[in-house]
């Protein structure tokens, strides 16, 4: 292991009686870090370590335009509709793209709730990375709020996975070597994991 020949060149000589004390202690703990090293290795991330916590929420019956403001404003590609005093669906990009501009429809007489994408797939903070990104995968989605009961507590993006997790990227790989990856994922993976 990289760790203990490491260790194990740097502690060839004592250079005085008080270092010897201290190389011998490292000396015999030398197993001791290997495994704390492998079970480093081993400790998996979570969706709460990865998610945005601030996640912009806005009014289902918020009109279109109101709504692209909204995301022009905080230069965000999507935001979680709520309704009723709940979360009722996702607005993103796309959806303003596919059934509001490509259909030619006024921006300004168009609700959220009309367009938004419901219902919401979601993640739980305490799920294993990995496994979300196999459910963004499976159902097609790079965004995924992540809600705590029934409360929306962040979002997770397979941009934010990309960036902040190197390990996650063979897991991406992977997916896409064996799966077509979505056309809406296609872009980062080919940015970002490629």
């Amino acid at each position: 292991m990289f760790v203990s020949n490491a260790l194990h060149r740097s502690l060839k000589a004592p250079r005085s009686d008080s270092d010897s004390c201290c190389v011998t202690l490292l000396y015999h703990n030398e197993e001791n870090v290997e495994r704390i090293v492998e079970k480093e290795a081993e400790v998996t991330l979570r969706v709460e370590d990865v998610m945005v916590k601030e996640v912009k929420k806005i009014d289902a019956n918020m009109t279109i335009k109101e709504a692209a403001g909204v995301m022009n404003k905080f230069e965000i590609g999507c935001l979680i509709a709520v309704g009723k005093g709940r979360v009722s669906g996702i607005l993103t990009e796309r959806d303003l793209l596919k059934r509001v501009v490509a259909e030619g429809k006024d921006a300004s007489k168009i609700r959220v709730r009309d367009v938004m994408t419901s219902p919401l797939v979601v993640a739980e903070p305490k799920m294993d990375l990995g496994e979300a990104v196999k459910l963004m995968f499976q159902m097609k989605i790079k965004k995924l709020p992540v809600v705590e009961g029934k409360r929306l507590v962040g979002l997770l993006s397979l941009t934010d996975i990309a960036r902040f997790q190197p390990q996650m990227l063979g897991l991406v790989k992977q997916l896409a070597a064996t799966r077509a990856a979505p056309k809406s994922m296609q872009k980062v993976i080919n940015r970002y994991v490629v």
